[in-house]
């Protein structure tokens, strides 16, 4: 039921795609501290299948530290034209370095470059901080490909609930969910709107 949950997503995802949508792949990354302070950004998906929805990002990030001490989050995915809009909550692990290292060297080296020379989440004294260090790190590596931080990395939100919500007349929403029960076993409900 999983897969079944995942290839819906992944319908609606080359739909937005299909028409155009500005990022279809945006998504909002709700994530929380030990003591439960949320906190919300968008990030893009960079890969999905029944492992899980992929994203990158500085580990030493806000949500970087969040995940290491509140290994759970949300995912909310929005594609308003299509009246569409897809929830995901689960479980967080890393990516392997293997997944990491593929996918930043398939990124522009502009933001190769920006990796290495952001302090994510960081108070920034003045923009010219950053610009300096952008360009000693392309001196730096000027001719030569850039290698992936240890700091910079993947995770991916495996899915413990995907619920689907479809807009309808008068505000009575289609909303299905997949849920995986403790034994490990997913249903499938509707939900009242």
């Amino acid at each position: 039921m999983l897969e079944e949950a995942v290839e819906r997503f992944q319908a609606l995802l080359n739909e937005a795609r299909r028409r155009e949508l500005p990022e279809p792949t945006a998504m909002t990354l709700a994530t929380a501290w030990e003591d439960g302070r949320p906190s919300a950004r968008t990030v893009l998906l960079k890969s999905v299948d029944s492992r899980g929805f992929v994203f990158y990002t500085n580990r030493r990030s806000r949500k970087g530290r969040q995940i290491t001490v509140n290994p759970l989050a949300a995912l909310c995915f929005l594609w308003q034209p299509m009246g569409a809009q897809v929830l995901v909550e689960g479980n967080v692990e890393a990516v392997s370095d293997e997944e990491a290292d593929a996918y930043f060297a398939s990124r522009p080296r502009q933001s190769q470059i920006g990796a290495w020379a952001s302090h994510q989440s960081e108070p920034l004294d003045d923009r010219s901080a950053l610009e300096q260090r952008v360009r000693e790190l392309e001196q730096r590596y000027d001719g030569q490909d850039v290698p992936r931080p240890a700091y910079w990395s993947g995770y991916r939100v495996v899915p413990s609930m995907i619920e689907f919500w479809n807009a309808r007349e008068g505000r009575l929403h289609d909303r299905e969910r997949y849920q995986r029960q403790d034994d490990g076993d997913w249903v499938h409900y509707w939900l009242n709107p």
